[in-house]
């Protein structure tokens, strides 16, 4: 696959389903519900302009945090629906304890 076709495809469902779970799970463990809805809203028509900014900045992003995850969150932001997914799983209550929160206690 050409690099210019990597980041120009869209993501599959599933992909999306993976990455939004695995954002909510992120904020929700270090309890930023609020910050991250402000933030989000606030953001939300600068979204695209955010995904374009990650594929510039990748080659310096790429090393904290590998290239397939610049890959997918970049293309994960540039659709403005997915970001108001975000805001609406961050909303609504959690459905049931994540297993790290159960051995904490």
């Amino acid at each position: 696959m050409e690099t210019q076709e990597r980041w120009t495809e869209d993501l599959t469902e599933q992909e999306t389903e993976a990455l939004l779970t695995n954002l909510e799970v992120q904020v929700r463990k270090r309890k930023l519900e609020v910050p991250a809805i402000l933030f989000l809203e606030m953001n939300k028509p600068m979204t695209r302009i955010a995904g374009n900014a990650m594929i510039v900045f990748a080659p310096f992003l790429a090393p904290f945090v590998g290239v397939d995850n610049v890959h997918n969150y970049s293309r994960l932001l540039m659709d403005r629906e997915n970001v108001e997914k975000l805001i609406c799983r961050l909303e609504a209550e959690p459905q049931t304890e994540t297993p790290m929160e159960e051995q904490s206690r």
